[in-house]
């Protein structure tokens, strides 16, 4: 299987300036750029720009597709829009951070995936629909936070520690809108994780372990039972 990558970004809150084009066209000139989005595609090699420091200077929304197995999403939100304190009982590892600028949070999220089957896959398009979820933060709706310690439990590399509390866990996991159903299926969040988490709403206070423990139960009888 030859090598892919794939990189979106897209500017939401303004489009990008005639200074900002000439700048990100010296970055690639190869890439598909207009005042809203930047694609880039890769056979051999990969990008000359670093994606953290075009988010922090140019983009609102992030991802990156590889066929061999890595996956990463970010969305920058105003600080006035999310409260880093409200970010922070979320964050622990390399697979859900928190990148804060003077202006600006960067939520980044990824996720290292069994790249088996991944050349018959469409990335392009899904970010426009992931990105949704940025009004949704800044109305209040923290599920998206969640789900990023969710995926940092499951992640091989996660520096959670079996005995770290879950944070708060937010209403509505079991009835995801379009946005965070596409983030799921992105980051291949477990399913079973996210059904024995949505069973804790209200209550939270479960380890990670014990939150693991219970997905792993849950996904063995519903495999026996051919489901």
């Amino acid at each position: 299987m030859s090598e892919y990558q794939y990189y979106e970004f897209l500017a939401l809150d303004r489009p990008l300036t005639s200074v900002q084009l000439e700048e990100l066209r010296s970055i690639s000139s190869e890439a598909e750029i207009t005042a809203n989005e930047f694609i880039s595609e890769y056979q051999w090699g990969e990008l000359a720009g670093d994606p953290r420091e075009m988010m922090e200077r140019y983009f609102d929304a992030f991802m990156y597709w590889a066929n061999f197995g890595t996956r990463q999403l970010m969305f920058r939100l105003p600080r006035e829009a999310l409260a880093g304190e409200a970010v922070r009982p979320f964050v622990s590892t390399e697979a859900f951070s928190v990148i804060e600028t003077g202006s600006h949070l960067i939520l980044s999220f990824q996720a290292d995936r069994d790249p088996d089957g991944w050349e018959d896959e469409e990335p392009e398009g899904e970010l426009a629909e992931m990105a949704q979820v940025r009004p949704e933060l800044t109305a209040g709706d923290l599920r998206l936070l969640y789900l990023g310690w969710l995926l940092a439990v499951q992640t091989d590399f996660s520096e959670v520690d079996d005995e770290d509390v879950e944070p708060p866990v937010p209403a509505g996991l079991e009835d995801l809108g379009a946005s965070l159903k596409a983030i799921v299926e992105f980051l291949g969040i477990d399913e079973d994780l996210m059904a024995v988490a949505a069973e804790g709403w209200p209550t939270a206070g479960r380890t990670a372990a014990e939150l693991w423990r219970a997905a792993s139960e849950r996904g063995a009888v519903r495999e026996k039972a051919g489901k």
